[in-house]
């Protein structure tokens, strides 16, 4: 109790003297002494208590002040609510006494240490200071200063801190320190630095003034003080408040001046600290820093994050993030970097250079349509600027290389004298977008194309190859006189004799002429075609032109040359074994070598039990038979063939030979069986009058003549006469159909199968009627008919019927119901594109029934029937890809996506990259399903769907990796560029998430 002992001798009380009075014990001193006491062990309760019984006594006027000081300092350290009156009125009582100033020293420092600054100012204001020593002045003064302070008034402060630190006292240095600190809160830095640096000088404040010293300088742009003054702070390794606060003046300091390297040091400093953030400008300046020093990945890391707002600072970084992105190689996060630059106008430098750089860094990285899109606007938006000649040189190789074909060609059709350059890419770009349009089967745009490209005939040999396509197109549309004179223009360029389109030219003329009956040519360039590609690893069509050259010596009766063409397709093991097979018993038959004609009938039929030409070899086999006179083996062949495959075409002739064949054994109820059978079941075709004939000198050699007027007038119901109305009917309903005209064919055949309910022709009639209100749209009433037929007798009709009853369930989503119809139509296909289409349908109802072995199996089958109808193989890749991951085979799911993705720049290939990207994001590898996005969508871009969703799942993936504003950026040129508003729709609900 420091200011206690004061009192004491202020007021001239000394307990000593009075103790050796003989009056003590009975005196006024002796209670005033006990209070005393009690005061001095900190019973202030006790002090108050006794204190009006003291009071009450008859004191001198000394004691009396002493109890009355003392009751008011006990009044305070009890909290007594009269506690700050009583010591002022005691103040104000005795002004002139020697004990008020202590008195007021008490009161203030009682609240001062409360923290109660306002009474504490009130305590303080009492005190003469002037009466005070120098060290206790200094602290009263310091006490004021620092409650004027705590109570935000620095002008009230700073007069008091200012008189403490000239008086040299130990509490100087923080009077020093405070007033440094409201000199630079009021700006005035050279007092406040001179302040700080005394302050400094003391051991407390050695560690806290450095971090202040180095704001000083820094704001007084003394960059040299900064450094010299920090950086041997930081070396000499002493402990310093907010260290960290130093380094990020220090690094502003270095920037300042262009010292990168340091700067870079001491921004990173900052930021390992982990003790404060930086603000969006200082984030720059670190990017910035790091891009000077080359340390390119490490920019990457602040401009990115300063990038994030649209103001200069963020344009600026986008643009130095964008060349960052560019020395590492990253084309992608490069592009989105210049392109957010592009947006804002700011820096209108920045602007243009951020435009032009994504353009460059597009067709770096492949995307030529956007390159072609920020060039164009380059050009449009800076028609003078100083790119200009670069960015023209860029477009032209950007339209060449563009999977936006029309566009590019558009671009350059508004340019009116055709560069050299241009002329160049403009044959090239009209040829590719031919090729789209023919993958289409859009012939009449892809020719206009081909043309277009003809009349800028810069590369020779790419004019040839669109004479050959122009071929290819002329005959896929039957135009066949055109088609040959197309191939002919390739001839007659005089290319290289292993120029492959002029040995695929040979292949076109070959079927040209094959098709419009020209056997000698069709002959002659079909062998000049095999001849050039035997021997050679890529056959391309060979196997089949091997065959056509066969046919076409077989229908010029050349049969040994036949013969020996489809025995070599035999020994070669052409895929197509089975109709060399056919083909060359045929001629054998023809040469009268029946015994070797049979023996490869026989081979087709046991090695080829799914050939589309076995009917065909069990009814030849037959009719061998039946030549040589080997009547039980001739009806053992057609029973076979009627046994085993009811639907077939051959039945009514299979019927006829075995009538023939059991007429020669002499079997007559079998031979009229036979020919009855073929009245009744089969009343409309080729040989029903031969069969009427047989039936009439069958029954005439048995006696059963009578028997044979019932089947005359059968046949003739079944085959009116050309003026019989029912005839007619039915010729004009079939007239409807075959044009085209379904919906009135429709109730035509309807009409025509209610007259005549037992129609002969009632399984075709049924048929047609069905696929008329199918193609009029009527699928219910088309499925009515086709249902009727179902329950007919055995017929090419039904099996056709069945497809479209499969294909109907398929499109209806009644996939189990669907399998068993397409199961048929598949074992009874009669041609290619019959057998590719049922086992299309069964890859996709096994899929969706989630049968995925089964659905694999069709898809590895119809990619075996690879161009018989459109996009087959693409269709079978992507299905199967599916089949296996449903099935968790992963790893052959992305092998089979993979070539699919490589080899069909379709649709399916789309959906394929995607599901593709998708898988490798699934199990984690966010680096190569990026990669499968960047290396592979390029020649998606027209399929608006998937390429939006492969871009919202690279979204995605920047968001599962921390780079939120590449995640941002592509979003955003989602919402711009995207033709698909579900796509859109999605961007713009995750930007909003994002922001």
């Amino acid at each position: 109790m420091k200011y206690y002992l004061v009192l004491i001798a202020g007021l001239g009380i000394s307990a000593g003297t009075h103790a050796q009075s003989t009056l003590y014990q009975t005196s006024p001193q002796q209670a005033l002494d006990y209070q005393l006491e009690l005061f001095d062990k900190q019973l202030f309760s006790a002090v108050l208590y006794d204190n009006s019984r003291l009071l009450a006594q008859n004191l001198t006027s000394e004691q009396q002040k002493s109890a009355e000081l003392h009751r008011a300092m006990a009044a305070l350290q009890v909290e007594s609510p009269d506690g700050p009156g009583l010591m002022k009125a005691y103040i104000f009582d005795h002004g002139n006494h020697p004990s008020v100033a202590t008195a007021g020293l008490y009161m203030g420092d009682h609240f001062f240490y409360k923290r109660n600054y306002k009474e504490a100012l009130d305590g303080y204001a009492l005190v003469k200071t002037n009466s005070l020593s120098e060290a206790n002045r200094a602290e009263v003064l310091f006490k004021q200063g620092y409650s004027h302070f705590q109570l935000k008034n620095y002008g009230a402060a700073a007069p008091f801190f200012d008189q403490a630190k000239t008086l040299n006292q130990p509490v100087s240095a923080d009077a020093y320190y405070y007033s440094g600190f409201i000199a630079m809160e009021n700006g005035n830095n050279a007092k406040a630095i001179a302040d700080l640096q005394a302050a400094g000088k003391s051991s407390f404040y050695a560690n806290k003034v450095p971090y202040l010293l180095t704001a000083l300088y820094y704001q007084e742009k003394s960059y040299d003080q900064v450094i010299s003054y920090a950086e041997p702070l930081l070396a000499s390794g002493q402990s310093l408040d907010r260290k960290e606060t130093i380094n990020l003046y220090l690094a502003e300091a270095y920037y300042a001046k262009k010292d990168f390297a340091n700067a870079a040091k001491n921004y990173d400093a900052f930021i390992n600290a982990k003790k404060g953030t930086l603000s969006r400008e200082e984030v720059y300046k670190a990017g910035i820093s790091f891009f000077e020093i080359g340390n390119y990945q490490r920019a990457t890391d602040y401009l990115k994050v300063s990038a994030s707002a649209t103001d200069e600072i963020g344009q600026s970084s986008s643009y130095y993030l964008g060349h960052a992105y560019l020395k590492l190689d990253n084309y992608q996060f490069a592009t989105t970097s210049f392109q957010a630059a592009s947006k804002s106008s700011f820096n209108k430098q920045i602007q243009e250079e951020s435009l032009f750089n994504y353009a460059k860094a597009s067709l770096q990285k492949g995307t030529f349509s956007t390159a072609i899109s920020a060039l164009d606007e380059y050009l449009d938006t800076y028609p003078s600027g100083k790119n200009r000649a670069e960015a023209e040189t860029l477009l032209s190789e950007a339209l060449i290389n563009s999977n936006d074909y029309l566009r590019a060609i558009e671009q350059m059709d508004k340019i009116r004298n055709k560069s050299p350059r241009i002329q160049s890419a403009y044959q090239k770009v009209a040829y590719y977008q031919a090729m789209v349009y023919y993958r289409d089967q859009k012939y009449k745009q892809a020719l206009s194309l081909l043309d277009k490209s003809q009349a800028f005939p810069v590369d020779k040999e790419l004019l040839l190859e669109t004479h050959f396509w122009k071929g290819e197109i002329l005959a896929a549309e039957g135009n066949l006189p055109q088609a040959i004179r197309a191939y002919e223009a390739v001839r007659a360029m005089n290319p290289a004799s292993n120029n492959p389109y002029a040995i695929k030219s040979h292949y076109g003329l070959g079927y040209a002429h094959f098709n419009s009956q020209n056997y000698p040519r069709a002959e002659e360039q079909f062998r000049l075609y095999t001849d050039k590609l035997r021997g050679r690893e890529d056959k391309q069509n060979y196997d089949d032109a091997l065959l056509r050259l066969g046919d076409s010596q077989y229908v010029q009766k050349k049969f040994g040359d036949a013969a020996a063409t489809f025995q070599r397709a035999i020994s070669e093991s052409n895929s197509q074994i089975d109709y060399a097979y056919y083909r060359l018993a045929v001629v054998q038959n023809f040469q009268s070598r029946n015994n070797e004609a049979l023996g490869n009938l026989d081979r087709l039929i046991s090695g080829f039990r799914t050939s589309l030409y076995l009917e065909d070899a069990m009814f030849q086999k037959g009719q061998i038979y039946l030549e040589e006179s080997r009547y039980n083996e001739a009806s053992q062949a057609f029973t076979d063939l009627i046994m085993n495959r009811s639907n077939s075409p051959f039945i009514p002739f299979a019927l006829e030979g075995r009538a023939v064949a059991n007429f020669s054994l002499r079997n007559y109820d079998q031979t009229v069986a036979d020919y009855r059978d073929i009245l009744n079941n089969h009343p409309n075709s080729d040989n029903a009058e031969t069969a009427l004939k047989g039936l009439q000198e069958t029954l005439a050699l048995q006696g059963r003549s009578g028997e044979f007027g019932d089947y005359v007038a059968k046949y003739k119901s079944a085959n009116p006469g050309s003026g019989n109305v029912q005839s007619l009917e039915y010729e004009a309903a079939k007239s409807l159909y075959f044009d085209k005209n379904y919906a009135q064919a429709a109730r035509a055949l309807e009409n025509y199968l209610r007259s005549y309910p037992q129609s002969a022709q009632r399984s075709e009639a049924l048929y047609f009627a069905g696929d008329a209100f199918l193609q009029a749209g009527d699928q219910e009433r088309g499925l009515s008919f086709f249902r009727q037929l179902e329950k007919e007798p055995s017929s090419p009709q039904r099996v056709r019927a069945m497809q479209k009853i499969g294909a109907i369930e398929l499109e209806r989503g009644n996939y189990a119901a669907a399998i068993p119809y397409l199961e048929t139509a598949a074992q009874n296909a009669r041609s290619k594109v019959e057998e590719a289409e049922a086992f299309q349908g069964l890859m996709v109802a096994n899929f969706e029934a989630k049968n995925y072995q089964p659905s694999i199996t069709y898809a590895d089958k119809l990619m075996t029937l690879d161009g018989i109808i459109p996009e087959s193989t693409p269709t079978a890749l992507l299905t199967k890809a599916k089949a296996q991951a449903g099935l968790k085979q992963n790893q052959q799911a992305e092998l089979t996506l993979q070539l699919l993705v490589n080899e069909h720049k379709t649709i399916q290939g789309a959906e394929g990259l995607y599901l593709l990207a998708l898988s490798l994001q699934q199990k984690g590898d966010i680096a190569k399903s990026n990669d499968a996005i960047f290396d592979s969508s390029g020649p998606y871009a027209d399929f608006g769907y998937w390429y939006g969703k492969m871009f919202l799942l690279l979204a995605d993936n920047y968001l599962k990796t921390g780079e939120d504003f590449q995640a941002k950026a592509t979003l955003e040129s989602i919402v711009e560029r995207a033709t698909n508003a579900e796509i859109k729709a999605e961007a713009e609900a995750k930007l909003k998430t994002l922001n």
